[in-house]
């Protein structure tokens, strides 16, 4: 089957090839070596938790702000 990328680079997936209804999440990523785009369907409700455990990047490697954060402004 093709499926075709519309002008607002949208895809629109036939209800027959994968069923879902509308609000569901997916994740998507593009292969370069294999030139393909793959979407793995999420659980409805994923625990935060697992999400930032299977974090490929620990919170010890994000490099500092830029700036520091904004000041409450006295009136």
């Amino acid at each position: 089957m093709i499926i075709t990328l519309d002008a607002k680079r949208r895809l629109t997936v036939p209800a027959g090839l994968a069923p879902a209804s509308p609000g569901e999440y997916f994740d998507a990523h593009f292969d370069a070596e294999e030139d393909t785009l793959i979407f793995r369907r999420l659980p409805a409700k994923e625990n935060w938790l697992a999400v930032l455990k299977a974090c490929p990047i620990s919170a010890d490697d994000v490099p500092p702000r830029r700036s520091p954060p904004a000041r409450r402004r006295k009136l």
